[in-house]
Parts: structure tokens; C-alpha cells; sequence
């Protein structure tokens, strides 16, 4: 439905498919046509890479001038020059994880690529070779086969409303949140909303817009970003945020209401997290405020919101049939559950592939002569699938070069270990704990970027973080 539209649109007869991602993943995932997904392939991961929008000098000169930067400042590359402001601290603590990461998780890795695999070969004969365009689409096969779980047995339970009801009912739960709807105030655009947030005594805690729907002059995938952040003047007087989260969601059709993926949903608590870390702050300066902490610490108060999502409890709250009102069977749950760590291994090689290229680049100092080798040598160690050519990641790879990442990518896994640090001690004294949450906010999401934050960290969680309970989580350690 959502491609006739995109046709219809455009003037085009049939569907019409492009490399947005609400278009692309879905196509990869369920297109049995494999000659288009090797065409859809090629076409977003060569973005960038020859003719008019060629990145390549442009990505090797700004590595080059971060690299002057570093060297001007003393420093011996750019990752010992930016890490200083990190969690981290330096590139050796940075590559400790990765290798931690890599050792524990490739193993695992490469046994759920020999299954896809042979899953694969089953289906179209042992001549089968696995490629890169072929991963999406016979891992959702096996995912079904093995779970009797997909997207489309789930969009049903995750109508947006709904979803958006559950979400805000999350923060009502630990927060003592409310978030009231008002009209008058102004929007960017008629798709967005904008809610007053209140506290469990109803006071003040800023305003929250909502952006939820792709358009064709709004730049694709999700976001937080504050508008205001939160302030005290010199005479304490407290100055609350605007926030807003963006998405871009498939939008209803003539039939049928905007039905999430859980990947969707997922998203949307992801982005709330940060959201409730802007919302709720309260620093004496701006700078310091909010989301205005370490880099890889930004993404502990977004990630931790991720892990509620399998729990029977929180989707009880609102996960029901958006045609029957039935909530989601109980066995559907247990499904979601035990089908989290499929393929968990692999999604981690595939974070730590971006994590170690990302501090090849900043790690280096030379100037880089061959783009491609280059990265192909710093990406070795997590290789799974076969390289192809003519494409790349560094050309496209806007979260390093553009999006303020740079020697910080390894970041997502940083916070990953810490949210399954941190969910842990809620799942031990329980999932809606007011104590625990009370403590988080305190410890967490209030202080900005007002103390270290690994003291924050121990404050709350009583003891540095390790990848232990991620492991757990993700099924390669036992409990």
C-alpha cells in the first residue's frame, strides 16, 4: 500500500520503491525477487561512491584536517584528542571493547551465518552462494521458521495511538509523567503535535512536539532534538525545555491505521529516552544540560527504554489488536522474547564493523591514499558476508564524518553494555520500580553533563559497568 502511494505520487502507475529506509528495508526483507534486491543493494550501498555526489576527497580531507586539529592540540591523532571529552577516556579503552566484544560475540556470529546459510541452500540448492542483498530476506524466513514470528503478526498490536499511549504510560509509571495535548501552541508543520509534560505534582516540565511520518522534504530516520534546552537564572528561576522526537513511520493507508514494526516501536522508545533525558533535566546552565553529556554516554537514557518492550507487563499496557481490542497473547510475548537474540551476534559484528572503521579513521595519522582498502582492511576482523564491489560505508558514513561521532561510533555498544547493566537491576527489583527509576532520574537523566559520567554510572548501579549482562540479554552466557 505505502508503494502504490509513493507511485501514486509521483505520477507512476504500480509501486515505486526507493532507497528511503522505510522503502528499502522492507523490500530487502521481503521481496522474494532477488535480481531487484541485488539492484536495491548495489544502488544504497554505492551512494556517494563515483559521478557528481563522489565523497571520497571530502571524507579524506576532513579526516585530514581533524588529524591537523590533533596534532596542533598536542595529541597524537584525532581519537586521543576527542576521547579526552569521553567516557572512554582514550582509544586503548575504546579498542578494549571492540576486542572484548569481537572475541565473545564472533563465534556465535559466524555459527548464525552457517545457518542462514544452509536455511538458504534448502530453499533454492546447493549451489546457493550467500550474498549481502540475500541476508535480510532469508534470515526473516528463518526467524519465521524458527519462532513462527514476523512484522506482520505484530503490526496488528502496534497501532500508532496506541503505541503512543504506551509510551507516555511508560513514563507515567516511572516518572509520575503526564503529557497533555495542546493545540495552541504552534507547529513546524499540520502533522505535528505538541504536548504539555507535567509532573506527578502538575508542575511544569516542558513541552514535547511529536513528528511521526516521512514527507518528501524531511530527511529520513529518527531523532531527538531540544529547541530550548532547560536553564536557571541568576535568580534560580527554572527555564524548561522544548523537545522534539522524530520519526518517519509508515503512514496509514485508505484502509488501514499507521500499523509499527516492533523495530518501529523500538525506535520510538529509543527516541523518547532521549526525549525524557532533555525533558527532564535540571542543570544551572544550558551547556550542561539534557542530552549535553559525553558522547558515549548520550545513549545509556535512550537504549535502557528499548528493553521494556519484551516485557509481558509493560505491553499489556497497551499492546492490543487495533481491530478486536484483544491484547497480545501471552504466547506471542514468549515468542518476542526468545526471538530478541536471533541473530544477536551478527547485529553486533555488524555495530563493531562501523565502531572499528570508525577509529581506523581517526586513529590514523597519515593521510589515506585508497579509500576502499582502506576500509576493507579495517573491517576485516568482523567480515561476515562477501565484500562487493563498487560499494562502501565510509563515503555514506555521515555519523563519523557529519553527525558528530567521530571516534565515537563505538559509542552504541558502550551504551548497549550499560542499558543492559543498567535494566538489570530494574529486572531484579522490577520493571516499574519507582525507587530504582527515582534513582535513574536523579542520578541519570537530571545531572546532564554536570559530573563524570562513570560516577553517575556507579552512583546509580553501585559498580562499573561490564558486558556481562549483555551477553546475558543477547543469549551468548548463560544466566
Amino acid at each position: 500500500d505505502a508503494a502504490a502511494l509513493m507511485a501514486q505520487n509521483k505520477g507512476k502507475k504500480g509501486f515505486l520503491f526507493d532507497l528511503s529506509y522505510p522503502s528499502y528495508g522492507p523490500f530487502m526483507q521481503y521481496s522474494a525477487r532477488r535480481d531487484l534486491r541485488e539492484k536495491m543493494y548495489r544502488a544504497y550501498n554505492s551512494r556517494c561512491q563515483t559521478g557528481e555526489f563522489d565523497n571520497t576527497q571530502i571524507v579524506k580531507r576532513i579526516a585530514e584536517v581533524r588529524m591537523e586539529i590533533a596534532k596542533l592540540m598536542g595529541k597524537d591523532n584525532y581519537a586521543e584528542y576527542t576521547l579526552e571529552r569521553r567516557m572512554a577516556k582514550n582509544s586503548r579503552n575504546v579498542y578494549n571493547l571492540l576486542n572484548q566484544l569481537l572475541e565473545a560475540y564472533k563465534p556465535e556470529a559466524l555459527q548464525e551465518v552457517r545457518e542462514v546459510k544452509g536455511f538458504a541452500i534448502g530453499m533454492e540448492g546447493k549451489n546457493f552462494d550467500l550474498m549481502p542483498w540475500d541476508w535480510s530476506y532469508y534470515s526473516d524466513k528463518l526467524k519465521n521458521a524458527k519462532y513462527d514470528l514476523n512484522d506482520e503478526m505484530l503490526k496488528p498490536y502496534f497501532e500508532l495511538n496506541r503505541v503512543k499511549k504506551g509510551v507516555f504510560g511508560l513514563a507515567a509509571r516511572l516518572y509520575g509523567l503526564k503529557f497533555k495535548k495542546n493545540n495552541k501552541i504552534p507547529v513546524y508543520h499540520p502533522e505535528v503535535e505538541a504536548f504539555e509534560v507535567f509532573d506527578a505534582n502538575n508542575k511544569y516540565v516542558g513541552v514535547l512536539y511529536t513528528d511521526f511520518h516521512p514527507r518528501a522534504t524531511k530527511r529520513g530516520g529518527a531523532w531527538m532534538t531540544e529547541y530550548k534546552g532547560q536553564w536557571k537564572d541568576e535568580n534560580g528561576k527554572d527555564s524548561r525545555p522544548h523537545i522534539t522526537i522524530v520519526m518517519n513511520f509508515t503512514r496509514p493507508t485508505a484502509d488501514k491505521p499507521a500499523l509499527l514494526t516492533y523495530g518501529e516501536v523500538e525506535t520510538f522508545l529509543h527516541e523518547f529516552g532521549h526525549s525524557l533525558h532533555g525533558l527532564l533535566a535540571n542543570s544551572t546552565y544550558a551547556s550542561l544540560s539534557g542530552t549535553n553529556v559525553f558522547r558515549d554516554f548520550v545513549e545509556l537514557p535512550s537504549q535502557i527504554m528499548e528493553n521494556w518492550l519484551s516485557e509481558k507487563e509493560f505491553l499489556d499496557t497497551f499492546a492490543s489488536h487495533y481491530e478486536t481490542g484483544k491484547k497480545m497473547p501471552a504466547k506471542l510475548i514468549e515468542k518476542i522474547k526468545k526471538s530478541r537474540q536471533y541473530n544477536a551476534a551478527y547485529l553486533c559484528l555488524r555495530q563493531l564493523s562501523f565502531g572499528f572503521l570508525d577509529m581506523a579513521w581517526y586513529t590514523q595519522t597519515d593521510s589515506i591514499e585508497n579509500v576502499t582498502e582502506f576500509e576493507q582492511k579495517a573491517m576485516t576482523p568482523t567480515q561476515l558476508l562477501p565484500i562487493v564491489d563498487g560499494t562502501g560505508m565510509s563515503n555514506q558514513f555521515g555519523h563519523i564524518f557529519s553527525g558528530g561521532y567521530a571516534a565515537g561510533y563505538y559509542g552504541y555498544k558502550w551504551a548497549e553494555v550499560l542499558d543492559a547493566d543498567a535494566f538489570s537491576l530494574f529486572k531484579e527489583k522490577g520493571i516499574f520500580n519507582r525507587e530504582i527509576a527515582e534513582s535513574f532520574r536523579k542520578n541519570i537523566l537530571e545531572k546532564g553533563g554536570t559530573e563524570d559520567p562513570m560516577e553517575l554510572y556507579k552512583r546509580f548501579r553501585g559498580h562499573e559497568p561490564s558486558i556481562k549482562a549483555l551477553m546475558q540479554r543477547d543469549g551468548i552466557l548463560n544466566e
